[in-house]
């Protein structure tokens, strides 16, 4: 059965399942922009996409719906050079947001 979640990007963290929703998405830009999440800043180069950032920095690219919420950019993958990219330094500190 397919629920309204079944094609939104999901991880499980402390035993509790997060989705990448819009609400959530918006947390996640909210603590990056007050300082409660750490970034980095990377500008976007050519032929760069979000998801091999996010697989280089995680170590797995499906989370970068991450960068992208942080970055305040919506769900596209495909970003025009010199975009800057916050990139969150640490995942814990993004899921702990969700929680």
């Amino acid at each position: 059965m397919l629920s309204r979640y079944s094609f939104t990007n999901k991880v499980n963290y402390n035993g509790k399942v997060l989705y990448s929703t819009n609400q959530n998405n918006v947390k996640i830009y909210n603590a990056v922009k007050s300082g409660k999440i750490d970034v980095n800043i990377h500008i976007l180069l050519e032929n760069q996409r979000i998801d091999s950032i996010a697989g280089y920095v995680y170590g797995d690219s499906s989370y970068w719906w991450v960068i992208a919420a942080a970055s305040g950019i919506g769900w596209s993958l495909q970003i025009p050079p010199g975009t800057y990219l916050k990139i969150p330094n640490s995942l814990d500190e993004v899921f702990g947001v969700l929680v």
